[in-house]
């Protein structure tokens, strides 16, 4: 069976599933660039819970947990099945790990989950669960879930964190197409410089040695993800950049791979 990398995504608007452009390209490409997963398990940074919570839905719906968009985004499902065997599993590492967890029944899939794997994974034919983040909790936190988790990967199960590389709401630029400014690319920059030296201690640290962090990410929620795909690929881990674009000006689209 072959040992999985670890993933953090991007996801970007809801519209990115409806969109063109070199993001799109991107995430269709990722079932060429990786062996086929056996089960995926998304940490989404659209679901907050208390504590670590996975769910057991065995026929996950597709939430709409946005507004806004044009109604054929609407009419787009991801009807993948759930995976309740997977989700016992990650509860099971995860309480083993000291970490208290429990599943839920009937979660479905958020934006955070089903507008990537919609175009990475379109025939959703490959179970997947969800794991819940806890926005009031800190990057090492998210990371020690992640080392729990990191057996899977020998498992044949992909883990995917969906966040996005920065995420300013207020800076949100109604031209899709719109250049980032400075602040924005300088961010970036220094996360990629960041993941391909190593730097682990630092990227643990973003917020007081990023440049513009706050700016970047006024909550925490969308980075949180990066730091559980990173924990979860082991000891030994190294970091490459598979994709940089980006959307609306103030989302950077970086996507990651940890191995």
């Amino acid at each position: 069976m072959d040992t999985l990398p670890t993933i953090f995504l991007s996801h970007g608007a809801p519209d990115l599933a409806i969109r063109d452009g070199a993001a799109t390209k991107f995430l269709r490409s990722i079932r060429q660039q990786f062996p086929k997963p056996k089960a995926i398990v998304v940490i989404s940074a659209h679901w907050n819970a208390a504590s670590p919570t996975v769910s057991a839905a065995k026929q996950p719906r597709t939430i709409y947990d946005f507004s806004g968009f044009p109604e054929k985004l609407y009419q787009l499902s991801y009807p993948a099945l759930g995976a309740p065997e997977l989700s016992d599993r990650v509860v099971s590492l995860l309480n083993n790990a000291g970490i208290p967890s429990h599943t839920h029944p009937s979660r479905g899939f958020d934006h955070g989950a089903w507008t990537p794997l919609i175009l990475a994974y379109p025939e959703a034919d490959i179970p997947v669960t969800q794991l819940s983040i806890q926005y009031d909790r800190d990057p090492l936190h998210h990371w020690k879930i992640g080392q729990a988790l990191e057996p899977l990967r020998h498992e044949g199960v992909l883990i995917i964190g969906s966040g996005s590389a920065t995420h300013n709401l207020y800076a949100f630029n109604a031209d899709y197409d719109a250049p980032p400014p400075d602040w924005v690319t300088q961010f970036d920059e220094w996360l990629a410089a960041t993941i391909e030296k190593g730097k682990w201690d630092d990227l643990l640290q973003y917020r007081k040695l990023a440049p513009h962090a706050k700016e970047n990410h006024p909550t925490e929620e969308h980075l949180l993800p990066l730091f559980v795909a990173l924990g979860a690929a082991g000891s030994a881990v190294k970091g490459i950049q598979l994709h940089s674009s980006y959307t609306y000006g103030a989302f950077s689209m970086a996507a990651y791979s940890f191995a």
